[in-house]
């Protein structure tokens, strides 16, 4: 077995709540395979994705070939494990429209409108349209319906979210997942938010870890779209995107690549999401102390990478 190291898609859950966790088929329905687990408070819910050296997804591991070390220690105990093939998606679409954004939001628009267009199947998955600035607003609620996403999308300029000037990117996050993500089921899709921003944050009341928390606690991925171009060279905003990406389990693109890029960057997206594991399990020790826990897990040689998040923060009390 090998280590991989821990870049990308992982969804790491600590709740007190029913989890149900449920075989999905290619219509995005639970069949009758399904069954549920009772989380507690020393239960961590991990999910990730594997792909061969082609970039394949690898839909048939068995629990026994791979390993879990948390801060280095194998699991107490292994409740839970599970594949989620073809599982429909839930997306949060937030775009960054303040005055720092302006000569970059045609280009996002057009980044989300592919996304709409081109992989957001009707009836299965779901989305939902965020601006924001200094405040955030739903441009679009939940809908299947991707003409009424697009459209919406369309309508998105700089500046309407900035009453009072600057950024409160981790307000918005934290927003999306506490109030949009709380309406879906997470253990039976693939959640994630598709985040345009240069990451600078000067107005948010929320922390960088209070948002990557809320994000891990919804079961939420961050991908990121930034624009290299315009960046101020000493500018803290790549870094904390990079954060937010390894930490909930999403990667960070070139807005500015070509078109073929992004469509293949969006297809990464999608292939990630549609085909998932699901484990749960008992850490070895979880002291209530906020720590963050380093998560690594051991694959065999068949599979080449692994999309998982970093970690998870551990209760504070």
């Amino acid at each position: 077995m090998r280590t991989c190291v821990l870049t990308c898609l992982m969804a790491l859950l600590m709740t007190h709540s029913q989890v149900a966790l449920a075989q999905v088929d290619a219509s995005g329905t639970e069949n009758g395979n399904s069954f549920g687990l009772q989380l507690s408070v020393d239960e961590v819910n991990l999910t990730f994705h594997a792909a061969d050296a082609n970039g394949m997804p690898v839909n048939d591991l068995k629990l026994e070939e791979f390993g879990i070390l948390d801060e280095g220690r194998t699991p107490r105990r292994v409740v839970g494990f599970q594949l989620l093939q073809d599982a429909p998606i839930r997306g949060g679409i937030l775009m960054d429209t303040s005055e720092s954004m302006t000569d970059h939001v045609a280009r996002d628009r057009a980044i989300s409108i592919k996304y709409a267009e081109h992989m957001l199947r009707q009836k299965a998955d779901r989305g939902f349209l965020m601006e924001f600035g200094y405040t955030s607003n739903v441009i679009t609620p939940w809908t299947s319906d991707s003409k009424v996403l697009a459209s919406g999308i369309r309508y998105v300029a700089a500046g309407k979210q900035n009453p009072l000037g600057g950024t409160a990117l981790f307000d918005a996050l934290f927003r999306a997942c506490f109030s949009e993500f709380s309406k879906v089921d997470h253990a039976a899709s693939g959640n994630f938010i598709l985040l345009f921003s240069d990451g600078q944050d000067n107005a948010s009341r929320t922390s960088l870890r209070e948002a990557v928390d809320m994000c891990q606690r919804s079961d939420t991925a961050v991908y990121v779209f930034h624009s290299t171009s315009g960046t101020q060279l000493y500018s803290s905003g790549p870094k904390t995107l990079r954060e937010l990406a390894e930490q909930t389990g999403g990667r960070v693109f070139n807005a500015d690549d070509s078109d073929a890029y992004i469509d293949s960057d969006l297809g990464i997206i999608e292939s990630e999401l549609r085909n998932l594991y699901r484990v749960i399990y008992n850490p070895a020790e979880l002291k209530r102390n906020g720590m963050f826990h380093r998560i690594e897990l051991q694959t065999p040689e068949r599979v080449a990478t692994i999309s998982v998040r970093s970690g998870y923060y551990a209760p504070d009390r």
